[in-house]
């Protein structure tokens, strides 16, 4: 097979930006799919190589120089490029590609690697049972094996122990984009969320696969092996097929999982004229316990709120942007769990749960959220304890607040760690704050008179350390404060007063 017959594919799209005739009737060996910058080790002779360019900097020509040196380096065929993540090929790359003498082809971002990949093994290879034993394709006995335990719906920690088993002891990890364990094989330590994160990233070695299946870019499935040399790169290609064949079937699933969590949410929101038995019915129905105690979670993403909750190994129920979430139950699946707990199965909290502090579990989790989509808002509010179904809308409205008030650098915020006056103004909405706050300040306008209330307030009203602070004299600042007063009406010896300048101060 030659780069000119998936060319020549209508379905997938692809489109050529660079490559002489003679390069691109070179034999094809295989395909790697790779987002790290140097993936030179990785790479055999002859492969395609397939890249999100996840590792591309604008502005930054060495760094394409360097990565396309690596796939001439390796005898790369041709470099098919993915459109998605920077909406273009960046021009950099295509010169450097054309320096090197290695082809560039543009994949589109409506055309998935695993459709690419599919493409060039049954073209290539023909279906996956013809594939002779000396390409390194899993053995017969292991596909069907592997076939029948997807018909029985196994889940992926007995897929992967079984498709790596005739590897021998080799440590193999699935793992989500933000770095959560799925599966991992006998031989294979458990791996804390940070150090997945690094590994599915590239910083501690090995390979990492896509596993190309429908997911979220938090929980976008990844094949990992510390040790790239050891299984052969069709090998794990195969194993990486087998798995998004779980996880497509798990997909449908997990939406008719979103709708009845979406028809809870509902049923909260007005829970106020709800039938008791109707809300009890419904958190069955979405996978909780008809009894609490509940909390609500509320954030400005509801994949990122999914994926924080399993790793967390919470029982949730995830609608939208909303999660209720049962607080006496754990999916037993934290990092280093029994390997021998069935999947999901829920379970009483562990000795010590209950009392953990979710906020601080949850803002230990989301760096590695945020890192998968650099640069996007993400936020969660979370709101008080319901101890029944009388409470739920309670805590719903709380996690509401509580998602206002997070920003400025506090991504986290939980309603029962709101205290301060400052903190319970930023749960305001915006509108509402600009209008207190030029009601209340707006004659002091935005000069010394209010650099001078600031500073007096800051000070505990004390007249030496606000004339220290601004470097005046004592009767200046009497004379300020007293022109503060009137133009806002307020008596700076009354403590009622104190307080609504500094809240206008905090909302203007």
């Amino acid at each position: 097979m030659h780069v000119l017959d998936l060319l020549q594919s209508e379905n997938l799209g692809l489109t050529l930006l660079w490559g002489e005739d003679a390069l691109l009737g070179q034999e094809v060996s295989g395909v790697t799919a790779t987002d790290l910058e140097d993936p030179g080790r990785f790479l055999g002779p002859g492969e395609l190589v397939l890249s999100g360019l996840v590792w591309w900097a604008q502005g930054d020509p060495e760094r394409a120089d360097r990565f396309v040196a690596a796939l001439a380096d390796a005898g790369a065929t041709a470099l098919l490029a993915g459109e998605e993540t920077h909406g273009r090929v960046p021009d950099e790359l295509v010169a450097a590609c054309r320096a090197r003498r290695v082809p560039i082809v543009a994949v589109p971002a409506r055309t998935s690697f695993r459709a690419v990949t599919e493409a060039v093994y049954l073209r290539q290879w023909g279906d996956l049972s013809r594939r002779p034993t000396r390409l390194f394709a899993l053995p017969e006995n292991v596909r069907s094996e592997l076939s029948g335990l997807l018909e029985r719906g196994a889940g992926p920690a007995e897929l992967l122990d079984r498709a790596c088993a005739h590897l021998g002891r080799v440590p193999c990890y699935l793992l989500t984009a933000s770095g959560r364990t799925i599966a991992r094989t006998p031989s294979a330590p458990a791996l804390p969320a940070q150090r997945g994160a690094g590994a599915v990233g590239g910083a501690l070695g090995g390979v990492s696969l896509n596993v190309e299946a429908e997911g979220t870019p938090y929980d976008a499935w990844r094949l990992h092996l510390p040790d790239a040399d050891a299984a052969p790169p069709r090998v794990l290609h195969e194993i990486a097929e087998v798995l998004a064949q779980y996880r497509d079937g798990q997909a449908r699933r997990t939406a008719a999982e979103r709708a009845a969590a979406r028809e809870l949410v509902a049923l909260v929101e007005g829970s106020a004229s709800a039938d008791p038995g109707a809300l009890e019915d419904a958190l069955v129905a979405a996978g909780l316990p008809a009894r609490g105690p509940y909390r609500v979670l509320v954030a400005t993403s509801g994949d990122a709120l999914a994926e924080a909750l399993r790793h967390l190994g919470r029982v949730a129920a995830v609608g939208g942007t909303v999660a209720v979430l049962h607080e006496g139950l754990h999916e037993g699946l934290r990092e280093g769990a029994s390997r021998s707990a069935p999947e999901g199965a829920p379970r009483p909290a562990p000795e010590g749960v209950a009392g953990v502090d979710l906020g601080a579990e949850l803002r230990g989790l989301w760096p590695l959220l945020q890192a998968c989509r650099p640069g996007a808002e993400l936020r969660v509010g979370v709101g008080a304890v319901a101890r029944g179904t009388q409470d739920l809308r309670a805590s719903l409205n709380q996690a509401r607040f509580a998602l206002t008030a997070a920003g400025d650098g506090v991504a986290v915020r939980v309603i029962d760690q709101l205290d301060t006056l400052a903190a319970l103004l930023a749960g305001v909405p915006a509108e509402v704050r600009s209008v207190f706050g030029a009601r209340t300040l707006g004659a002091l306008g935005e000069g010394m008179l209010r650099e001078t209330l600031e500073v007096f307030l800051a000070h505990n009203c004390s007249w030496t350390r606000t004339a220290e602070a601004l470097h005046l004299h004592v009767n200046t600042v009497h004379y300020r404060i007293e022109r503060v007063e009137a133009l806002t009406g307020r008596d700076l010896s009354r403590l009622d007063h104190k307080l609504d300048l500094y809240a206008a101060l905090h909302c203007a």
